[in-house]
């Protein structure tokens, strides 16, 4: 009888300190998540309010507003729809990237820059442009990346992973991120737009680093001094790739303005 009964006494302090376990744990959850959509809020509501109040001046500015007025809608979408700290936080890191948007219209129309922004996921791993470079498909259209935004490029980027990969940030004349940013997935022949592009370029991630895909387990080894630009070839093996069959991804350019055909196909310098 005694043994039955410390049984049960055994069995119901068990009982009990599971369940006060299992309380405390659904407690912290929900803090978490309170403070992580709090946090998502307060980004979101002040990228609201900058899309309010500025318009863009110029092309490049007009079009820095437009992208950061499109990421205060992701980010509102998603924060309406959480419902755990890891959703939280894509909220958010959607309204920082539009805050970079606006960060950048702000310096273009001459307007102070604000508080430094916290970083964006992989945005320091990604790079940045560090010089103006061009190059040329095979059906004769350009694409321009630069660190400065002008008439010729007016598509920024603040840098970050998209699709596993890096895109550096800068300015460019077609947002040629955006295909894989909507689908998740690259063009088969991006790999050898993106060496045309940045092969060479100090302050980028390598060819080889945007070939393997999984960038969020690369290093800030992969950026810094590239090596020269002999990695690719001259400019006549790079003509040479040939159409390696991205069109039907990219489409007729609608979604880059005036860029005609995107195809990630053959380029020359």
């Amino acid at each position: 009888m005694n043994l039955i009964l410390i049984l049960a006494i055994v069995g119901a302090a068990v009982y009990l300190i599971k369940s006060r376990q299992s309380s405390s744990n659904n407690q912290r959850e929900q803090l978490q998540l309170e403070d992580a959509l709090a946090d998502a809020r307060r980004w979101t509501e002040r990228l609201g309010s900058q899309v309010l109040s500025i318009s863009g001046t110029d092309a490049a500015s007009t079009q820095a507003m437009a992208d950061a007025s499109e990421r205060y809608n992701a980010a509102s979408g998603a924060l309406g729809q959480a419902t755990t700290p890891k959703q939280a936080m894509l909220a958010r890191e959607s309204a920082l990237e539009g805050l970079h948007y606006v960060k950048a219209a702000r310096e273009i129309m001459g307007l102070p820059a604000g508080p430094e922004l916290p970083e964006l996921e992989g945005q320091r791993r990604a790079g940045r442009v560090t010089e103006e470079r061009t190059i040329r498909q095979e059906d004769g259209t350009t694409v321009t990346a630069s660190p400065y935004a002008s008439e010729r490029t007016p598509n920024y980027y603040p840098g970050g992973v998209v699709a596993g990969r890096p895109v550096p940030a800068g300015w460019y004349s077609t947002a040629w991120w955006a295909p894989a940013m909507m689908t998740g997935m690259w063009a088969a022949s991006s790999m050898m737009f993106y060496s045309a592009m940045f092969a060479g370029m100090a302050g980028t991630p390598s060819p080889e680093a945007f070939e393997a895909g999984d960038f969020g387990d690369a290093g800030a080894g992969d950026l810094g001094d590239m090596g020269d630009a002999g990695a690719i070839g001259d400019a006549g093996e790079m003509g040479d790739m040939g159409d390696a069959g991205g069109e039907g991804l990219f489409g007729d350019g609608g979604l880059f303005g005036d860029g005609g055909s995107f195809d990630f196909g053959g380029f020359d310098f």
